[in-house]
């Protein structure tokens, strides 16, 4: 290939909340993991394996929160996956027959059964069920970038008043990711994009070298960027800051304009957990009788209309090649007009997208974004997939500007987590920050026997500043579990508090919580001093 004109770097934020609750048999929140690994990790996975196989030049940046890495490698969450993909495959075994002589579903049923018994011989067989070292691998090829999150997802911009605490989300993370990947992480996906001026001064403090920022914290940048959001930005502490393409989001994106909405593509909601008859599912559904989501759809979205038609995966495949090609083409003339105006300076396109869209949302975002990496690796020759890395190491020189506060939430900043019906929790979150700081600073010369409930202490607080919980009360589902979550986090937190200064340690009960709460085993009270 000739030299680039420019670059696309293609982001996909890989986040669950933590979710884990050994005291119960069985738990409808943890389908949550369970349905991740089935619908977007494993067809990730199966996406690179064929890419690298076929000898595709590509570039993919991904980040990986440290809750979702902690389930991902936990014991008691990999045999519950396996009970869950079990029963996806008995229940797909049993549509195959029910189906055998309904062709339009019968292909499907089919289908489904592959694509289940293939996740479950992946994740058994091929990984041990863990799959988080897929990602390694592909890292380790050179062909992904994996980079951190902040370490509960906690939205920093609200933490700021207690510098210590948004500094042990980002120490702990990258010392987390150190564990699991052998390095510390050059970038961070600060949660929900959330950036305040100031930040990068930790970040740059824990030798992290970009981050990433949605596209107004780049445009209100001081002083006005000469590039735009076509290039990285230096802010004051010499981080760099990559800032979205509102253009290639959008594609994607959006619901009225974006390619996932496209009548011909699966429709998320018609589930035959909610469709057939109760006696034939129920052992298939929620133990109390509750019906959910299966994962097994067999229509399409048709339009905005109840009578949808029957699923035809074969055009859907067409649709997505179709769509790949729409985006590769905008991407060509975009990076084409830049580069001109751009007097020649090759442009980056940053798309960061939630990877859970690629396969969960959208059921053939996987092989979507397969068609565009063969694409471009074959049919042009204007662009290249890079990494925020690479493009740092190509063009080390680049502007300095401070980004303005913002996030990528609905309205650009806080607008999501700070309202009506959760800024309740910030007072509590605050005062408990405050109270880690001063415990960690008292013990952290000699802690004298206070180490094991000083650092569950840390993961009681880190899980309670969450953004997921603020965020799910905002959204208005499942926002009785979202508040429990919240309270029980800082109950226990200040419970612990109070069994330390007053030297009384309760252990047997300690010990009940670190089993419940058990992710972050590294994490030490000290990072808050």
């Amino acid at each position: 290939m000739k030299t680039p004109k420019g670059y696309l770097s293609i982001v996909l934020h890989a986040h669950l909340p933590y979710v884990r609750h050994p005291e119960h048999d069985t738990f409808l929140e943890e389908d949550w993991l369970f349905e991740a690994i089935t619908e977007t990790y494993v067809p990730l996975i199966s996406v690179f394996d064929s890419l690298v196989r076929d000898g595709v030049d590509f570039r993919i940046t991904m980040s990986m929160s440290p809750t979702l890495i902690s389930m991902l490698t936990d014991g008691l969450l990999q045999e519950r996956y396996i009970r869950h993909i079990n029963k996806l495959v008995e229940l797909a075994e049993k549509e195959v027959e029910r189906t055998k002589f309904q062709r339009e579903f019968h292909d499907l049923a089919l289908m489904y059964h592959w694509k289940f018994a293939n996740a479950r011989d992946l994740f058994v067989n091929r990984y041990n069920k863990n799959i988080v070292t897929a990602f390694k691998e592909f890292q380790d090829r050179g062909v992904l970038e994996i980079i951190t999150v902040g370490a509960t997802h906690g939205w920093l911009p609200l933490m700021e008043s207690v510098p210590n605490a948004v500094r042990a989300q980002i120490r702990t993370a990258a010392e987390h990711y150190e564990k699991n990947f052998g390095r510390r992480p050059r970038g961070i996906w600060l949660p929900e994009c959330a950036y305040y001026p100031g930040l990068d001064k930790i970040l740059r403090e824990e030798g992290i070298k970009f981050f990433f920022v949605d596209t107004h914290a780049v445009l209100h940048a001081s002083p006005r960027p000469k590039y735009g959001v076509y290039a990285p930005v230096f802010t004051p502490n010499n981080v760099a800051a990559f800032a979205r393409d509102i253009e290639s989001s959008k594609q994607v994106w959006s619901a009225e304009e974006g390619y996932p909405g496209d009548p011909c593509y699966r429709d998320f909601y018609r589930d035959v957990g909610y469709d057939l008859d109760f006696d034939y599912v129920k052992d298939y559904i929620q133990p109390n009788g509750l019906r959910k989501l299966t994962g097994i759809k067999y229509y399409a979205i048709t339009g905005k209309t109840d009578q949808k038609v029957p699923y035809n995966q074969y055009l859907a495949m067409e649709r997505a090649a179709e769509h790949a090609g729409n985006f590769m083409f905008n991407r060509e003339k975009q990076i084409d007009h830049l580069n001109e105006v751009m007097g020649g300076k090759p442009p980056i396109i940053v798309a960061p997208y939630d990877a859970e869209l690629y396969g969960h949302w959208w059921h053939e975002g996987p092989d979507w974004l397969n068609f565009l990496l063969r694409k471009i690796n074959f049919d042009q020759d204007v662009f290249k997939t890079i990494t925020p890395s690479e493009y740092l190491q190509k063009f080390p020189r680049n502007q300095v500007c401070q980004p303005t506060m913002s996030s990528w939430g609905y309205k650009g900043y806080a607008e999501v987590w700070l309202e009506g019906s959760n800024d309740w929790i910030y007072p509590h979150l605050v005062r408990s920050a405050e109270r880690m700081v001063h415990l960690s600073r008292k013990y952290s010369g000699s802690a004298n026997g206070k180490e094991r409930p000083l650092n569950q202490a840390a993961r009681e607080l880190m899980l309670a500043q969450a953004s997921d919980w603020a965020f799910i009360m905002k959204t208005g589902t499942m926002v009785e579990y979202a508040v429990k979550r919240t309270n029980d986090h800082l109950t226990r937190f200040n419970k612990i508090a109070d069994q330390v200064e007053s030297g009384n340690v309760d252990y047997e009960w300690l010990g009940g919580v670190e089993s419940k709460d058990n992710l972050l085993q590294d994490v030490n009270f000290r990072v808050y001093a």
